[in-house]
């Protein structure tokens, strides 16, 4: 089993849930992921059943962590509806990433204006911790 695509998964669901509803783009979303890592759909459906502690993210890679922050992003603006709790709950997820908390406030101000290469760019010179 991928510990690193179970953890993504298991962040995304926790985030898709922070707004009390689960909406179908952000599970479909969430089983898109997982299909294109090959983990199998069981595991997901059982981590939406199930969701798992959110342990210490440091060991991730510096790519690995920012991928996990711009999917969440990517799953709050999925159903065109941004919702304050999520904006907390990725506020933490990104500190736990090793961001700072103003990461999420200028990726939500800016996701939809500025190229994914370029938000990245600027993510990983602006807002890394430490």
């Amino acid at each position: 089993m991928d510990i690193v695509t179970t953890r993504k998964l298991n962040i995304l669901i926790q985030l898709a849930e922070a707004d009390k509803h689960f909406a179908k783009v952000e599970r479909d979303m969430i089983y898109q992921i997982a299909r294109s890592r090959n983990f199998p759909e069981e595991l997901v459906t059982d981590l939406i059943h199930h969701p798992q502690p959110i342990d210490s993210l440091g060991a991730l890679s510096q790519e690995q962590k920012l991928d996990f922050l711009i999917s969440s992003i990517e799953l709050i603006f999925i159903d065109q509806k941004v919702f304050e709790s999520e904006i907390v709950f990725t506020r933490s997820i990104a500190i736990k990433l090793g961001f700072s908390k103003n990461v999420v406030d200028y990726l939500v101000a800016n996701f939809e204006r500025i190229t994914l290469d370029e938000l990245k760019r600027i993510v990983l010179t602006q807002y890394v911790v430490g």
